[in-house]
C-alpha cells in the first residue's frame, strides 16, 4: 500500500476517533477539527475533506459559531446525498437537527433526527447507531411525545447494554432522565436516574459533574434535599478540583444547590450560594442564567416571608425573562435565515442543473438527461425497450416555409410524442437529441408491445391539424425500435444503434412508420453515422 493510501487510512481512523468522542474542551476539539480539515485538503481525497468539515463545524457551533458553520453543515448534508455516502449523511442530519434544536424548531429538529437513523445501515459502528437513536429520542422528548420518545430510549439502551457501551449508556440514561424531568415526570425521572446510578457502580465508572447535576435537579424536584445538597457540593468540589466543561457549569451547581437548602429551610446558606450565582453570571455575561437567579430570589424572598420582596423581585424577574425571549427570537431568525440562504441556494443549484438537462426549444429532456440516467435504466430492466424518432422531410419544412415555422413543427411534434408516451408509460420519458431527432424511453416494455403502441403515437402524429401551420405539407414520422436486450452485454450505444438501423430502414421503406427487428446484415451502417441527405 502506498504511502498516501496509508495517510488517507490514518486519517479516516482520526475523524472516527473525533466523531465518535466525547469532547469535553470545545476550543480544543475546534484546533483539532480544524488541523484534520486541512491535512485532508493537502491530501485531496474529497469524501474525508467533507468528514473533516463536518466535525470542525460541529465543533465551531458548540463554541457559539450557529450561523456561520449552519451553511457548511447544510452543504456537507447535501453533497453527502448526492455521492451516496449514508453515514455521513446521517452524521450532518445529527448537525443539522442540533442546528434546529438550538433555533427553537422542534419539529424540524425531529425530521432531521429522523432522517439520520434512517441512513444508518450495516457499516455504521454501534456507537453510531445508539448515539443517533439516542438523539432521536431526545428529540420526540423535545416535541412532547415522552411515550414514543421513552420506547426509543429504551432500544437505544438495549443497544447500549449488548455492546458493552458503558459511557455512552450514561448520556442515554441521563438525556432520558433531564427530558423526564423537563416534562414535569419527576418520578419517573428519579427512576430512570436510579438505573443510570445503579449501572455506573457496576461497571466503576464515575459520573462527571454535569451528569451529576441532573442528580442533583432531580432529588430536590422530588423533595430529597438532603441528598440533591450532597450531590451538588460533590459537582462542585469536582469543579474547583479542575473538572471543567463549560465556565458556566459552576453557575448550575450554586443554582441547584441554592434550591436544595432553600428546601432545607437553610435561607442563609440559600443565598450565599444565590449571591455567588449572581457575582458569577455579571462576571461572565452570563443571561440566560440571570434570569432562573431572579427567579429562585422571589422563592427565597417568599420562603422568608418578605412578600414586598419576593414581588419586587418577581417583577425583575418577569422583565428579565421577556428581554431573554427576545434575544431568544433574534438568535433564532438568525439561525433560520442561515438555513434559509442554504436552502435557497441549493434549490438554485437544481434549477440550473435541471435547466442543463432540459432543451430549451421543446422542454423534452436532452442529450445531457439521456446520457447521464440511461445506462442505468437499461444495466437495472432487461424489458427496455427504446425508439428513435425522425420528423420526416423537415428540411423541406424549413426551406420551404421558414425556420421559425420549423421550430414550431418541433415544439408541436415534441408535445405529442410526450403526451401519447405518458398515456401509455408514465415511467419512460421523451428527449430530443437534437435537430429533428427523438428518443422514446419504454421502461418494462417487450419490443413487440413497444412496436404497438409506438404506431399509435405515430398515427397521432400523422393526424395532427398541422394545415394552419405547414399548409399542403404534412408532418408524419419515421420510427426505429430496438429492445436492450437484443444486443450482449446491453448498452446504450449498442441499443442506440440498433434503433438507428430500424429507423433507416423504416426511411427506405416509405417512411410514415414503424420498423423492429432488421436484420444487421441488410444495412451495413447505421442510420445515425449516415449524412443526413436521406430525410
Amino acid at each position: 500500500m502506498d504511502g498516501s493510501a496509508l495517510s488517507a487510512e490514518a486519517l479516516s481512523a482520526d475523524l472516527l476517533a473525533m466523531e465518535e468522542r466525547f469532547v469535553s474542551d470545545a476550543a480544543a476539539g475546534l484546533a483539532a477539527a480544524v488541523e484534520l480539515e486541512r491535512q485532508t485538503t493537502a491530501l485531496g481525497d474529497e469524501g474525508l475533506v467533507m468528514r473533516a468539515r463536518l466535525c470542525r463545524a460541529g465543533m465551531g457551533m458548540r463554541t457559539g459559531e450557529i450561523a456561520g458553520v449552519a451553511r457548511e453543515i447544510y452543504d456537507v448534508q447535501q453533497w453527502a446525498a448526492e455521492h451516496g455516502d449514508r453515514l455521513l449523511e446521517a452524521r450532518a442530519h445529527g448537525q443539522c437537527a442540533l442546528i434546529q434544536r438550538l433555533s427553537g424548531d422542534s419539529g424540524r429538529r425531529l425530521e432531521h433526527s429522523l432522517s439520520a437513523v434512517e441512513l444508518l445501515d450495516d457499516t455504521a459502528t454501534v456507537f453510531t447507531q445508539i448515539w443517533h437513536r439516542t438523539r432521536l429520542a431526545d428529540a420526540l422528548a423535545d416535541t412532547g411525545a415522552m411515550d414514543t420518545a421513552r420506547l426509543r430510549y429504551r432500544q437505544a439502551e438495549e443497544l447500549a447494554r449488548g455492546a458493552h457501551q458503558w459511557e455512552l449508556l450514561t448520556i442515554l440514561l441521563n438525556n432520558w432522565a433531564h427530558y423526564e424531568y423537563e416534562c414535569g415526570d419527576v418520578v419517573l425521572a428519579r427512576e430512570v436516574i436510579g438505573r443510570m446510578i445503579e449501572h455506573a457502580d457496576a461497571h466503576g465508572l464515575e459520573l462527571d459533574p454535569p451528569t451529576l447535576h441532573t442528580v442533583g435537579e432531580v432529588q430536590a424536584a422530588n423533595g430529597e434535599y438532603a441528598e440533591a445538597e450532597q450531590t451538588m457540593l460533590s459537582c462542585i468540589a469536582q469543579y474547583e478540583a479542575g473538572h471543567v466543561e463549560a465556565v458556566a457549569d459552576l453557575v448550575y451547581y450554586r443554582l441547584t444547590l441554592a434550591r436544595a437548602l432553600r428546601g432545607l429551610g437553610e435561607n442563609g446558606r440559600a443565598q450565599e450560594s444565590l449571591d455567588a450565582c449572581r457575582e458569577l453570571c455579571a462576571e461572565l455575561g452570563l443571561q440566560a442564567i440571570l434570569v432562573q437567579v431572579h427567579e429562585e430570589q422571589a422563592d427565597l424572598h417568599s420562603a422568608r416571608g418578605d412578600h414586598a420582596a419576593a414581588f419586587a423581585e418577581l417583577k425583575t424577574f418577569i422583565a428579565a425573562r421577556e428581554s431573554l425571549r427576545s434575544q431568544e427570537r433574534e438568535s433564532q431568525a438568525q439561525a433560520r435565515q442561515a438555513m434559509f440562504e442554504t436552502a435557497e441556494a441549493r434549490e438554485q443549484a437544481e434549477r440550473y442543473r435541471e435547466q442543463a438537462r432540459r432543451d430549451p426549444l421543446t422542454g423534452l429532456r436532452n442529450r445531457r438527461y439521456v446520457d447521464e440516467e440511461l445506462p442505468a435504466l437499461i444495466a437495472k430492466d432487461p424489458r427496455l425497450s427504446l425508439a428513435v424518432a425522425d420528423i420526416d422531410h423537415f428540411k423541406r419544412i424549413n426551406d420551404q416555409l421558414s425556420h421559425d415555422t420549423g421550430d414550431q413543427v418541433l415544439v408541436q411534434v415534441a408535445k405529442l410524442l410526450d403526451a401519447g408516451l405518458a398515456a401509455v408509460a408514465p415511467r419512460g420519458f421523451v428527449a430530443r437529441l437534437g435537430g429533428e431527432e427523438f428518443l422514446l424511453v419504454l421502461p418494462a416494455t417487450p419490443v413487440s408491445a413497444a412496436t404497438t403502441t409506438l404506431d399509435g403515437i405515430r398515427q397521432a402524429v400523422g393526424a395532427h391539424r398541422w394545415h394552419d401551420l405547414t399548409g399542403d405539407l404534412p408532418v408524419t414520422v419515421s420510427i426505429g425500435v430496438a429492445a436492450v436486450g437484443e444486443t450482449s452485454p446491453p448498452s446504450q450505444s449498442a441499443a442506440l444503434s440498433t434503433a438507428d438501423r430500424n429507423l433507416y430502414a423504416a426511411k427506405r421503406q416509405g417512411r410514415d412508420r414503424v420498423v423492429a427487428g432488421t436484420p444487421r446484415e441488410r444495412l451495413p451502417r447505421a442510420y445515425r453515422d449516415r449524412n443526413r441527405d436521406v430525410a
